[in-house]
């Protein structure tokens, strides 16, 4: 159990997440770009833990849309 708690908390690099994934690096980054996954910076690095990746994973998984960040809710109905 504990190693399992120590490679929840482990830092990955690009590649490592790419591997991890099982993508691309350059899906890596157009996704880093896009904001989509959660992720720090250390410098000019992108840094990952892989306890927000899995959690991230989940919740894509799951089917869940994340709202649009500039979306605003549609006005149904007169006002006046």
């Amino acid at each position: 159990m504990e190693r399992f708690d120590q490679m929840k908390s482990k830092v990955l690099t690009v590649q490592e997440v790419s591997s991890y994934l099982r993508v691309h690096p350059s899906t890596i980054y157009r996704m880093l770009r896009r904001h989509q996954l959660p992720a720090f910076r250390v410098g000019s690095d992108w840094r990952f833990t892989v306890e927000a990746i899995d959690k991230w994973r989940e919740h894509v998984e799951s089917g869940i849309s994340e709202p649009a960040k500039n979306h605003r809710p549609e006005h149904h109905g007169a006002s006046k």
